[in-house]
């Protein structure tokens, strides 16, 4: 009995291995739980960074998960009374004002326009010529930035009289030179913020030389586009510094342009995989799988699209049935493959008709004894 017993657990235990990887993928989506973004709402809340926190929980506002929790609601509410009071808004604006620098739009407004006008560019310069002067460091990469915005103030002047002279004709050139005026206000908005990254600095000193002389900016006119994308997206400055070349500011100006105000919390959420699934996969798809951190990305991204989206419906049903399920589901797919296989073993062999072999093994051996001169 004891035997039967024990052959027969083995045996389960090899159909149970056999169907965890047979159904790795499944398993791997009913083992997901979905992001619950209240804790770090309100770590962020407790920071006083209303604005990200509004951001951060209002990209889980768009499910039905969040959406229909109480505790979301009101806190969704309370970010929303404390941002439309007039003494945060007074705040952000003479932090605007007075710093440069906001994560506000009412701020960033008001930082940004002094730096559209050539005397921010003349005071950078006189700064940062005083501090030469005293034989203190002098941020070469500002000086730079400060240099490329009267050379786009430059063109721009130009541009204007040149259009008017040729009837419009000097247009584009104006325009040109207007975009670059941004995103040279953008990249000194990033560069007060610490949010520029070392390639880039280097890039712009090295491209301020050459442009002092031929007075043009065509070489930055990529960048300055991707810049100015990003900083009109929310956190787009801050998502700008985790890139390491050209190539990455690219991606991350689309994926900005793709997300827009989602952004920064998909970011955050997913990190470098989701800026590179947004150049292949639609975009609600990865909205959807963010909602389950970074491992539903590492889903979508090895399973696609079309059976992520199944896949995700169903483990949703499963929520509704109880968390053991998911439990075990998590369980059973934290075991490596090699534990599975070695489950399997004992199974398959105690499956091997042992003694039908052996009975023939002694028949065998047994004719090679009786005639000894029979070959096999």
């Amino acid at each position: 009995m004891f035997k039967l017993l024990a052959k027969l657990v083995l045996l389960m235990l090899a159909c149970v291995s056999a169907a965890v990887l047979l159904q790795h993928t499944t398993l791997s989506a009913l083992a997901l739980s979905r992001v619950d973004p209240l804790p770090h709402t309100q770590q962020l809340l407790a920071e006083q960074r209303y604005a990200e926190a509004n951001e951060y929980l209002g990209f889980f506002m768009e499910y039905d998960y969040v959406r229909s929790n109480p505790q979301a609601q009101a806190l969704h509410e309370d970010i929303a009374h404390q941002r439309q009071s007039w003494r945060y808004q007074f705040e952000k604006l003479s932090e605007g004002l007075v710093l440069g620098t906001s994560d506000e739009a009412i701020g960033m407004t008001a930082a940004v326009a002094t730096d559209f006008l050539v005397i921010g560019d003349i005071r950078d310069l006189t700064r940062q010529g005083m501090h030469y002067a005293r034989g203190e460091e002098v941020d070469e990469v500002l000086v730079a930035l400060s240099t490329l915005g009267l050379v786009a103030t430059t063109a721009q002047l130009a541009g204007g009289a040149g259009t008017l002279a040729t009837a419009g004709a000097a247009a584009p050139a104006t325009a040109g030179a207007t975009l670059a005026k941004s995103g040279i206000v953008a990249l000194k908005t990033a560069r007060r913020l610490g949010t520029l990254p070392p390639w880039l600095g280097k890039t712009l000193v090295r491209t301020a030389k050459s442009a002092k002389q031929s007075k043009s900016l065509s070489k930055l006119n990529e960048v300055f586009a991707n810049v100015t994308t990003l900083a009109r997206t929310r956190g787009g400055l801050r998502l700008m510094a985790k890139t390491r070349n050209a190539d990455e500011l690219v991606a991350m100006a689309r994926f900005a342009r793709t997300f827009g105000d989602h952004s920064r919390p998909l970011y955050r959420l997913g990190g470098s995989l989701a800026v590179s699934l947004s150049g292949t996969m639609g975009k609600e798809t990865i909205k959807l799988a963010a909602t389950f951190g970074k491992g539903g990305l590492r889903l979508l991204n090895q399973v696609g699209a079309v059976k992520f989206t199944k896949i995700a419906s169903r483990s949703a049903k499963m929520a509704y049935k109880g968390e053991i399920f998911r439990l075990l589901a998590r369980a059973l797919f934290q075991l490596p493959p090699w534990l599975l296989y070695v489950l399997m073993l004992p199974g398959l062999l105690i499956c091997i008709p042992w003694r039908w072999l052996l009975g023939h093994r002694r028949k065998h051996l047994a004719g090679r004894h009786e005639y000894p001169g029979l070959q096999d």
